[in-house]
């Protein structure tokens, strides 16, 4: 356990360094590209012609979605800037998660039945706030949210956000209750803990 909790903590460690290099670079190349787009670069110069023929191909997908959600094409870039930004940061979570269980699991070895049980409620209580976080991101792209991938997610968490709908009203377009519901899980998280762990004693 302690050996693959090290391996852990290097290849974090690593990545991180990777995701900020990678994300300076990228950054770098969103506004060249967002220049050339807006024609504050000379459209027929080199670094034009390497937009175009390079960066812009790539960036397809995520153009087609900024225009289908109303944006603009100019704007390209800096949306895959961001959704670098939220795979990057997704990335590290889901290690330093990682890393969590297996220091938890560690942990309940050592505590029998209780341990076991704590594991068990933060496990559950990890998974839902996972879910949430998946569904909030999905919806910034409604085509996933249809997928065997992210329905998954919405299972996980309707009968949380139902009740709340009906108490908390929407800001604008805008609908909290996933965020009231994290929040809430967080807070639930300790008194189930020692709810459990103290009846079992």
């Amino acid at each position: 356990m302690i050996e693959m909790l090290t391996a852990l903590v290097v290849v974090t460690q690593f990545l991180r360094s990777a995701f900020l290099v990678g994300g300076v670079i990228l950054g770098v190349v969103a506004a060249a590209d967002w220049a050339v787009r807006t024609r504050r670069l000379n459209p027929f110069g080199g670094v034009a012609r390497f937009m175009r023929a390079q960066v812009d191909p790539r960036l397809g997908g995520v153009e087609r979605q900024v225009m289908r959600a109303g944006g603009r094409a100019t704007a390209t870039p800096w949306w895959a800037l961001v959704v670098y930004v939220v795979i990057a940061a997704l990335a590290l979570s889901v290690l330093g998660m990682v890393a969590t269980l297996v220091q938890e699991a560690s942990m309940a070895t050592t505590l029998g039945a209780v341990g076991y049980l704590v594991l068990f409620i933060r496990w559950t209580f990890g998974f839902l706030r996972l879910a949430l976080l998946v569904r909030v991101l999905s919806s910034w792209f409604p085509a996933l949210a249809s997928t065997r991938w992210i329905r998954w997610s919405y299972g996980a968490t309707d009968w949380m956000l139902r009740p709340l709908r009906r108490l908390i009203p929407t800001i604008g377009v805008i609908d909290i209750t996933p965020l009231v519901a994290y929040f809430a899980l967080q807070l639930l998280q300790t008194p189930v803990e020692s709810m459990f762990t103290g009846a079992m004693r």
